[in-house]
């Protein structure tokens, strides 16, 4: 189970009732922040009487004022409906439905783009290439996730990434079968990984014992 309480709070829009209606209206980032539970930075922003964090853009920095609603101009960090952004424009944080607070497109270095706009939806491609529709009343934020160099950046020593995993409740590191013991897993023990066993799994092995291939269509030496 991951250590929530490590992480600084969910990421998630402001309430959709309080979205502007007759032209943008500003929020200000109060401050930039590091979360164990995300990958990408975090942004604080203050909305009118609303405070509540949202993933950070490349360039923006705290005292920036982003624009809440549609606006001629749009910039990195700019929060609109799907209707408003022009087709081309890099989203991220994308809502699946009205008032979600944003679901797809929230990893560090990734970014979607509106491929076209039909009469009952809007087409965006994904980071994975694939198109999926979306509705016109769902929020995104335009520019693209901060944070694209992590993957570049080796974690250099294992405890590094034991103390990473440990915070995301990850189970590290995973250990081969027949590295075990024997007493450990059916594949373990020996002085080699030529264990003298059965690859195939009997049909009514118990859970646990179950491993390997399980019940394959063809068993058997070949004649």
């Amino acid at each position: 189970m991951a250590k929530s309480f490590h992480f600084k709070g969910r990421v998630r829009y402001f309430s959709i009732a309080t979205m502007a209606q007759d032209g943008a209206k500003e929020a200000v980032i109060k401050d930039i922040i590091d979360c164990a539970g995300h990958t990408a930075p975090l942004m604080q922003v203050k909305y009118e009487n609303e405070e509540c964090l949202l993933i950070a853009p490349e360039g923006i920095r705290a005292g920036d004022k982003i624009k809440v609603g549609k606006s001629d101009e749009l910039k990195p960090g700019d929060i609109a409906y799907l209707s408003d952004i022009p087709v081309g424009m890099p989203i991220f944080n994308l809502e699946s439905k009205p008032g979600d607070g944003g679901k797809f497109v929230r990893a560090s270095g990734t970014f979607a783009r509106i491929v076209t706009k039909t009469d009952t939806n809007v087409l965006v491609r994904l980071p994975s290439k694939n198109v999926r529709e979306f509705g016109f009343k769902c929020r995104a934020t335009i520019g693209r996730i901060a944070g694209s160099g992590r993957t570049e950046m080796p974690f250099l020593k294992a405890g590094a990434m034991h103390h990473k995993m440990k915070v995301l409740g990850k189970l590290y590191p995973r250990t081969k079968a027949v590295s075990m013991n024997a007493v450990d897993h059916p594949y373990g023990g020996s002085s080699s990984a030529t264990k003298g066993r059965p690859t195939i799994a009997p049909k009514n092995a118990p859970p646990g014992r179950k491993v390997g291939k399980i019940r394959p269509r063809r068993t058997g030496h070949k004649r």
